[in-house]
C-alpha cells in the first residue's frame, strides 16, 4: 500500500557501488518534506534507508548484497565477546546532543574517512551536509569520549517505536576497543531506556567487514523477498 502511493515519487541513480562491488549500484530515491513518525517507521519496515532529506532503497540489477537489518532490543542476548567489548569500553563517558557541526566532531569524521575509505573524496563538510543533517525526521547524535576527547560519534534517527542508525565513524586509533560493536550494544540500551521495539542497522552486506560484523547480534532479521525474517 505503500509503495503504490509513493512510487510515482521515485527515481533511479545509478552510480558506482559504494560497498567496492563490481557491479553498478541502482538507488531507487526521493526528495521528502518532513515525516510524521509513522510514515518513516513504515519506509524503514519497508527497507528504505535515509540519506540526507532522501529515502532510499537499492535497486541494483545484478546484485542484491545490500540485506537491511533490523533487531528487536528486547530480544538481544550478547556473546561472549560482546560482552568483553563492553567491559572494555567502560572508561568512556556516553551523552546524547543534538547533530551539530562543529571543528571537533568535522575532524574526527575527516581522519576516519580519511583511513577507512582513502580512495574517495569524502569529507566531513559533505557527510553531514548532504547525509547526516536532514529536516524530515527527528535526529540526534551518540557522542563517545574518553576524558574530554571525542573517539567515537553516533548519528541516529528516533521516533516513539525505533531507532535508525544512520552512521558511527570513530577515533581509527582506537580500533582496538571494538567501538562499532560497543556503539550497537549502546543503541540497544537506549532502545530499551526509551521503550523502543526496533533498532534498524542499515544494511548487512556479506564480506563487506564494516557492514558484515551486524550479523553477529543475535537474534537479529534481515529483509528478505519483501519480508522480515528471523535468524537466531
Amino acid at each position: 500500500m505503500l509503495r503504490t502511493r509513493v512510487d510515482r515519487y521515485f527515481v533511479e541513480l545509478n552510480t558506482s557501488c559504494p560497498y567496492g562491488k563490481e557491479y553498478r549500484a541502482c538507488f531507487y530515491q526521493a526528495l521528502f518534506g518532513p515525516l510524521t513518525d509513522r510514515a518513516m517507521e513504515l519506509f524503514l519496515a519497508a527497507g528504505y534507508r535515509r540519506n540526507g532529506n532522501c529515502l532510499y532503497t537499492m535497486h541494483c540489477r545484478q546484485c542484491n548484497a545490500c540485506v537491511p537489518i533490523r533487531m528487536n532490543p528486547h530480544n538481544f542476548r550478547p556473546n561472549r565477546n560482546q560482552k568483553r567489548t563492553l567491559k572494555r569500553n567502560q572508561d568512556l563517558s556516553i551523552s546524547y546532543e543534538p547533530v551539530r557541526v562543529d571543528d571537533e566532531h568535522l575532524e574526527l569524521c575527516d581522519r576516519f574517512l580519511t583511513v577507512r575509505y582513502p580512495q574517495e573524496q569524502n569529507s566531513g563538510d559533505s557527510y553531514y551536509g548532504g547525509f547526516f543533517c536532514n529536516t524530515i525526521v527527528n535526529s540526534m547524535c551518540i557522542d563517545y569520549r574518553l576524558d574530554d576527547r571525542l573517539v567515537g560519534s553516533s548519528i541516529v534517527d528516533l521516533g516513539q517505536n525505533w531507532l535508525n542508525a544512520v552512521y558511527f565513524y570513530f577515533d581509527p586509533d582506537e580500533k582496538k576497543r571494538s567501538l562499532g560493536t560497543f556503539n550497537i550494544i549502546t543503541l540497544v540500551n537506549t532502545c530499551l531506556e526509551m521503550g523502543m521495539d526496533f533498532l534498524y542497522l542499515g544494511y548487512f552486506i556479506e564480506g563487506v567487514g564494516a557492514m558484515s560484523y551486524k550479523k553477529n547480534f543475535h537474534p537479529h532479521q534481515l529483509f528478505l523477498d519483501n519480508q522480515w525474517r528471523t535468524i537466531e
